[in-house]
């Protein structure tokens, strides 16, 4: 009962096969597709120049067969896709009808749908009587209440598909079943969950649903991250691409802003906390400060708060931001263990304190064959 699980981006596929007891069984990826590809499986690495998605499945599936796994050792394929839209609201069967959804979506996920669909779309030529499911990163949002979704907008054809979607949804899916089992009980009412990395966002989880996130119509909105701004004023976008075109406006908010831009050049948190410029400092105070903001906000909507969770790269790694933000809400009475964040906790919290906070690992990929393996059966 093995599962291919693949997460495809614009030049690259990230792999791994789950068996039945959703043990990974082998994982790597194959990066730069297009490009002087490279290919790692289990930590082994070659060269291996690829044009397109096709070939470069044809050629993990070709590693696989070495490493001692045929195409008919599969169950099924299943896909990370970003953007389910308002129809896609649970992990499912990809039919062609399914297919035709989520294609629908791409505009709505420019960067990320279409290359998803890639993948789809190559397991389908290379192996078309496997079947193939899908895990939409909007999914575990569609709990968010009316008022949260909607934009302040009018019911006009103009405004036809604008509204708040939020993202992160299979880390989220995840954190929540995780939780219980690293802290030894139940999964907390109100928890505030930290998805932290290269992209971030927050998310407000009452009664093991989400209720509310930072993320909206798009990834590049809520908390600064590594390239993208997050919230901003629409008329200030609105002037910067009279000035300035879209195009050009649309690469600097997605590419070169958040703590590249406010760095001067740097994306990466870990390479920020050791540059001693004002610069790097700035831009470390910039994440923190809007992550703490926008986590009063989400706290507010939940009516109070009873445990935090921190996942994601800079979740899991970054000691001193976690740090910041569990000191910036001590507010709350949240009494954090210095000694324990600073080890990498899992446990972040002094027995004093009257709200608890857990690192959790992301297991996005386990989450995917879960969903997976849950529909099979």
């Amino acid at each position: 009962m093995r599962i291919l699980v693949l997460n495809a981006g614009s030049s690259s596929i990230k792999f791994a096969v789950f068996n039945g007891a959703l043990e990974a069984e082998h994982a790597g990826a194959l990066m730069e597709i297009g490009g002087a590809s490279e290919l790692t499986v289990n930590g082994a690495k070659t060269a291996h120049p690829v044009p397109n998605h096709i070939e470069g499945l044809k050629a993990i599936f070709e590693a696989l067969k070495a490493a001692g796994l045929s195409l008919s050792d599969l169950a099924a394929a299943a896909h990370r896709v970003v953007h389910g839209g308002p129809n896609l609201a649970q992990p499912m069967r990809i039919t062609p009808e399914v297919r035709a959804e989520i294609e629908s979506c791409s505009p709505l996920a420019p960067l990320h749908n279409p290359h998803n669909l890639a993948a789809i779309d190559a397991v389908s030529e290379l192996a078309p009587n496997l079947p193939q499911f899908a895990s939409f990163d909007t999914s575990f949002h569609a709990t968010n209440p009316e008022p949260a979704i909607r934009y302040g907008l009018p019911d006009v054809p103009e405004t036809t598909g604008i509204r708040r979607y939020g993202f992160h949804g299979l880390s989220y899916a995840s954190l929540t079943r995780l939780l219980p089992e690293i802290s030894g009980t139940k999964l907390p009412h109100r928890l505030l969950a930290f998805h932290l990395g290269n992209g971030a966002s927050l998310c407000a989880i009452k009664g093991g649903k989400s209720i509310a996130t930072t993320m909206g119509y798009s990834p590049l909105d809520g908390l600064t991250m590594g390239t993208r701004c997050g919230g901003i004023d629409a008329n200030a976008v609105l002037k910067m691409v009279e000035d300035h075109g879209l195009e050009r406006v649309k690469s600097l908010l997605n590419h070169r802003s958040g703590l590249f831009g406010l760095s001067g050049g740097v994306s990466d948190m870990r390479r920020l906390m050791i540059d001693p410029s004002a610069t790097a400092a700035f831009a470390v105070d910039h994440f923190c400060y809007w992550s703490l903001r926008h986590a009063g906000s989400l706290i507010a909507a939940m009516g109070g708060l009873d445990a935090i969770a921190f996942t994601g790269g800079i979740g899991e790694n970054a000691v001193e931001v976690r740090r910041r933000l569990l000191t910036g809400l001590d507010w709350l009475g949240v009494v954090a263990d210095l000694e324990a964040n600073a080890s990498g906790g899992p446990h972040l919290t002094a027995p004093s304190s009257g709200i608890d906070a857990w690192i959790i690992p992301a297991r996005e990929e386990e989450m995917i064959a879960r969903d997976a393996l849950r529909i099979l059966s």
